[in-house]
């Protein structure tokens, strides 16, 4: 029963962006980790044809069970090896085993297959084979140096693959794997001594390109759980003031404890809603850069894609781009921020281009930071300043970036011109 819960628990916090399944998997300190986060994995991978059996069989009105419950225990009745509690919940699920099976069978029929696992969506079988994501790992300079990290791992038997490839991430990511993609190092000495943060490549550019200088004061508007925020206390050395907001009161305080295994000491957290931060206070009269990560539907994440098409399906984007749009809009207000970078893990424009769109024609004063020339894939026409990213060209999650800085004053000469 408890397998069942914490997987039910752990899907739920996926769904509202709380944090990564593994990280997540790992954080709950559950006995069996490897069952758990099998579990939690293949529930995913048969979201959608979960949901159908679910939604057809009426389900959660004969039960009362919640979806993300419902639908590990109804994989493992199904496609996994059988539901492994006792008691009421498997009296439960073996009384309308056989309508559920009925269920699965016509689902079956109707798209012409034979097994289980050709009703996977085609996202996710497309991430299958040439798509697989290494392990990244990024560096932590607030607590060692790149050298240090790569001389400990090559005497532990990793073979060192190099760095990225874009020059400029030399010093500040580092992929390391064995010949298997799927290494763990959540129990590694480097991680739990906050030496490496587990963060996908893509994940790394918001901090990177924001490039907020030492000293300075910086914002990270929307900031749980957390990789971002070190990530920018590490460029600026501790130096200066990191704000950062998350309005989930459980996610600010895991976020806390890693920030403090992570070596953080510059940040100010605060239990709040960014939109509702004042950008005239004094407190922030100061603040140059600003990095803005806002929930997204997530369907760049490679486990998430079936779950977000359900999200479309609801009509959910928009409401999405509009929240988005206020958080960036927000952020201009600030009168001495200079840079602002936008981030999702988002692959849909509406999420992405559309919203850099309406806040540039409603902030003249702003414009478009042309992001690093070689990388290789870009922002839909016609903003290819900004930076795209996915499993197919850069070996990392779906993403998008964009940097939005603040146009220079107009010299009086300029003024002149205009005139």
């Amino acid at each position: 029963m408890a397998l069942y819960m914490k997987a039910a628990e752990i899907l739920e916090k996926v769904a509202q962006k709380k944090g990564a399944v593994k990280t997540l998997v790992y954080d709950s300190k559950f006995q069996n980790i490897k069952q758990l986060f099998a579990l939690v994995c293949e529930t995913q991978k048969y979201s959608s044809v979960l949901q159908e059996i679910i939604n057809s069989t009426k389900l959660l009105k004969e039960t009362k069970l919640r979806i993300h419950l419902a639908k590990v225990l109804v994989y493992d009745l199904l496609i996994g090896h059988g539901v492994k509690c006792g008691g009421t919940w498997k009296t439960m699920m073996m009384k309308h085993r056989s309508r559920l099976q009925a269920a699965l069978a016509r689902i079956k029929v109707k798209r012409k297959v034979s097994r289980n696992q050709d009703l996977l969506p085609s996202s996710f079988q497309q991430t299958r084979g040439n798509d697989v994501i290494p392990r990244y790992v990024r560096v932590n300079t607030l607590k060692t140096t790149l050298e240090d990290v790569i001389d400990y791992l090559k005497r532990e038997g990793f073979s060192y693959q190099g760095t990225a490839f874009v020059v400029f991430f030399l010093t500040i990511i580092s992929p390391f794997h064995r010949p298997s993609a799927k290494t763990a190092f959540h129990n590694h000495f480097l991680y739990k001594a906050g030496h490496i943060i587990l963060q996908d490549k893509a994940s790394c550019l918001p901090a990177f390109l924001l490039n907020p200088q030492v000293g300075s004061h910086v914002i990270d508007a929307c900031a749980a759980p957390g990789n971002k925020t070190s990530h920018l206390a590490a460029m600026i050395k501790n130096k200066g003031k990191l704000f950062a907001f998350d309005l989930d009161a459980k996610r600010l305080s895991t976020m806390s404890t890693l920030l403090l295994r992570a070596g953080v000491t510059c940040h100010q957290l605060a239990n709040q809603d960014f939109l509702k931060v004042d950008p005239q206070s004094s407190e922030y009269k100061e603040v140059e850069y600003i990095l803005l990560d806002p929930s997204c539907s997530g369907s760049g994440m490679v486990c998430l894609r079936d779950e977000v098409s359900e999200l479309q399906d609801e009509g959910r984007l928009q409401a999405l781009a509009t929240f988005q749009l206020r958080c960036l809009n927000h952020t201009l207000q600030f009168p001495r921020v200079q840079r602002v970078v936008y981030s999702t893990c988002s692959i849909h424009s509406q999420e992405n281009e559309e919203v850099v769109s309406a806040c540039l024609q409603q902030n003249p004063a702003f414009r478009l930071v042309h992001l690093l020339p070689n990388w290789p894939e870009r922002g839909h026409e016609p903003f290819t300043e900004c930076l795209r990213a996915s499993t197919a060209k850069t070996r990392t999650h779906g993403f998008f970036v964009a940097m939005l800085e603040r146009r220079p004053p107009q010299t009086d000469e300029e003024n002149l011109l205009v005139m």
